[in-house]
């Protein structure tokens, strides 16, 4: 079974909806909402029918489609300039010391710091695979992709890229950090506060979230606890983030206190590792596994295959090449599976 990473379309709206149902909560990128997940769409038409220029806020949906029943079965998303048009908001981790001369002792605090230091940067996010197929490596598929084409479209993307991680929801679909903190402020629960932020933006963050600093020590110890840990189901998705090189700076969602991890464009392994080669032939049985792609903006798609190297180019496998509608001439860019 075959399948390939291509630009979303209007008629993807119904499977994205779909899969929206099934995030468990805390998804903001992929709110069960059909008005928002629409301007979505809009919005992506937009950012591929941009030819040129330079970096904008915008946003690229990608989806995992099955080549032979042409369903869409996972979704992805990559935003070009975060906090253009809303600020974009973490607490920063910092730490406060103080001295008392008359005790002799020390104090250190750990304290949450609201900041907008991450605006400007690209951020790669809105990952979601069907429970139905999470195996065969297409998480990976999924998520390397996004690196692929932000290689195609250097010009259009940031020095600086993120990614936000889920963080940790309860049985219920409510945040501990959530209840120990912002909700306090807000008067209302994190189920109606994740939905209003996913369909109308974080503005409301800005209007009534306080400025100053909050200290650790202050909250709920679930609340403390949840500081920077990712939701059980997106482990496997920092990892695959650190193997890319990204890092955990400390910086967490300001709704579920998950983790942010940022990497400098250019060092993300994908990026730097993958190379630009013609398709001499098609057809080998056997290879290197990699994860090919070609086409630019809305023609952009990409699949994992068997590629070999030789004298006047590579040879793909066949499978591949059919995914990717390609023939011996074309150019592609391809890196070795991890």
């Amino acid at each position: 079974m075959s399948f390939r990473i291509r630009a979303a379309v209007d008629d993807d709206l119904q499977h994205l909806y779909e899969m929206a149902k099934l995030t468990g909560g805390g998804f903001t990128n992929l709110p069960p909402d059909r008005r928002a997940l629409t301007a979505k769409l809009e919005r992506s038409h937009a950012a591929f029918a941009r030819i040129d220029g330079p970096v904008q806020d915008e946003l690229f949906v990608l989806v995992l489609e099955n080549v032979a029943t042409k369903e869409v079965r996972g979704t992805c998303q990559i935003f070009t300039q975060v906090g253009q048009s809303y600020p974009f908001y973490s607490y920063r981790i910092g730490q406060l010391t103080q001295h008392s001369r008359e005790l002799n002792r020390t104090f250190r605090a750990d304290m949450l710091s609201l900041a907008t230091d991450l605006e400007g940067a690209s951020e790669v996010g809105g990952l979601f695979l069907h429970p139905g197929e999470r195996a065969g490596g297409l998480g990976l598929l999924l998520a390397r992709s996004r690196y692929l084409f932000i290689k195609m479209h250097r010009a259009r993307f940031a020095d600086r890229i993120l990614a936000e991680l889920r963080g940790v929801i309860d049985e219920a679909g409510g945040s501990p950090f959530w209840d120990g903190l912002a909700g306090r402020f807000f008067g209302m629960n994190f189920q109606d506060a994740d939905q209003f932020n996913a369909i109308n933006g974080h503005q409301f963050i800005a209007d009534l979230m306080p400025k100053h600093p909050i200290y650790t020590a202050m909250l709920t110890e679930s609340a403390r606890a949840a500081i920077g840990l990712p939701h059980p189901s997106g482990r496997a998705a920092m990892r695959m983030l650190e193997n890319e090189g990204f890092a955990f700076e400390n910086y967490v969602d300001i709704f579920d206190g998950g983790p942010t991890m940022t990497a400098r464009t250019d060092r993300v392994r994908t990026i730097a590792d993958a190379r630009e080669s013609r398709v001499a032939a098609i057809g080998c049985d056997a290879g290197t596994q990699a994860l090919v792609a070609t086409g630019e903006l809305a023609r952009f798609r990409a699949a994992f295959g068997d590629v070999r190297d030789g004298e006047n180019g590579i040879t793909v496998a066949k499978d591949c090449a059919d995914a990717l509608e390609i023939a011996e001439g074309d150019t592609v860019l391809h890196v070795d599976r991890i």
